[in-house]
């Protein structure tokens, strides 16, 4: 590919990639927003409202997994095409379900997509970046993921009062078509291409590569403790706190909806500054500034939220923790081999998906018999440990993802780290 197409080429990887998260960040989203129409069309209870998140996340952690193994195997781009297509249709059936468990199923099948979306559009979009903005870009990159909130709050806001959420989920077929583009006009990245070459030859397989490897192996696990304590706040918060605003704080939808625009906004634009900073200041105290942050201003918007503050708590919330998943995609994609990195990348992050699986229920647990706000508070205890792992043992840009697209240079050598 030559020098002049290149810089066209990295714009529409971006774009795409961007819509991709905004796409799959709406359909959690919606999910969360639908929560109280779904409880009284359904008759459900808190433990069982809390299930469908929970069944939700294991149908991403499934999906993750085997999305990160078949990118290395078949391609990221194919790999996306495919994630898309099962979510889009999925989440669109669910429409048509008449009961909890039709629900319940027809949506943990679906989020097999979007685990795998997630997982492989945050690896191609390093895959196309040099390390020098590589932070700055995926974190900006990750703003998609807020601003999919954000919409999905908006179109909530007009469409759920009035219509119910079965129109709301009809929306989830529009991103067929950004899967169309993609599969047709994104090709492979270069280093995917020259290391599926290398398997071929050594048929190896991408397991066992990484824990026959003592280096890899031990990223593996310290990056799979860290997602399951990322994700089991993350997803916990992010579950309950509509319900929260509502039914601890006593606001009503439509207040609910203004306070979330307001807090995806602050994620936002959290997102790119963290992003930026990581690339000048590092990977490593980016993330922790973001995590240790967080868990602070837990029990400071449960205990200490008023009418004249909210606004300002939710502001910097909101701001605080879209930081760790700005910097987390680059961090772990730098921590593996163009070999093993989809595998070893898809299956630690979405290892991580237990965590988020067992929060929304644990919460649920705890508003049954105390409140959502004591759920809520008691999730900055795994954002303090997620800060500790990565600040004692995760050492920072071990490999280099990039291979320049027009000179097939290779950065990333597929045995040996890069020296910084």
């Amino acid at each position: 590919m030559s020098n002049s197409s290149r810089p066209r080429l990295w714009i529409i990887v971006f774009i795409s990639s961007f819509l991709g998260l905004m796409v799959d960040a709406m359909d959690i989203q919606m999910l969360a927003l639908s929560l109280p129409k779904l409880k009284e069309e359904f008759n459900m209870n808190n433990v069982q409202a809390g299930a469908l998140g929970t069944w939700t996340l294991v149908g991403m952690a499934v999906g993750g997994l085997i999305g990160g193994w078949l990118s290395d195997r078949f391609g990221r781009v194919r790999t996306i095409f495919w994630s898309i297509i099962i979510f889009s249709i999925g989440t669109t059936l669910l429409v048509f379900a008449q009961s909890y468990e039709q629900f319940l199923a027809i949506r943990f099948i679906s989020s097999f997509g979007l685990g795998a979306e997630y997982a492989v559009v945050n690896m191609l979009m390093a895959e196309y970046v040099p390390t020098k903005r590589r932070t700055t870009i995926l974190g900006t990159l990750q703003a998609g993921w807020s601003v999919g909130y954000l919409v999905a709050t908006l179109l909530a806001g007009a469409i759920l009062p009035q219509y119910g959420w079965r129109p709301l989920f009809l929306i989830a077929l529009v991103p067929v078509l950004l899967a169309v583009y993609m599969r047709f006009n994104i090709p492979e990245p270069e280093g995917w291409k020259q290391s599926a070459k290398k398997k071929a030859n050594l048929k190896q397989n991408e397991w066992t590569s990484i824990f026959q490897e003592p280096k890899a192996r031990r990223m593996f696990i310290l990056w799979s403790l860290t997602s399951v304590l990322l994700q089991f706040g993350y997803y916990g918060v992010n579950n309950w706190l509509p319900s929260y605003i509502v039914s601890d704080l006593g606001y009503d939808f439509k207040k609910m909806t203004s306070y979330l625009v307001g807090t995806y906004t602050a994620m936002i634009v959290g997102k790119i500054i963290a992003g930026w900073l990581a690339d000048k200041f590092g990977r490593k105290v980016i993330f922790v500034v973001g995590t240790i942050g967080t868990a602070v201003a837990l029990p400071l918007i449960v205990n200490y939220q008023n009418p004249a503050n909210i606004v300002i708590l939710f502001t910097l919330f909101g701001f605080l923790i879209g930081i760790p998943y700005a910097v987390n995609a680059t961090y772990m994609s730098e921590s593996f081999s163009t070999q093993i990195r989809g595998t070893a990348v898809g299956g630690s992050y979405n290892i991580g998906r237990s965590g988020a699986a067992l929060a929304p229920v644990m919460i649920g647990m705890i508003a049954t018999n105390y409140s959502i706000g004591v759920g809520l508070s008691l999730m900055g205890v795994a954002y303090v440990l997620c800060g500790i792992i990565p600040a004692l043992f995760i050492r920072e840009k071990i490999y280099e993802p990039y291979m320049d697209q027009s000179s097939n240079n290779k950065s990333d050598s597929v045995n040996n780290s890069v020296n910084y």
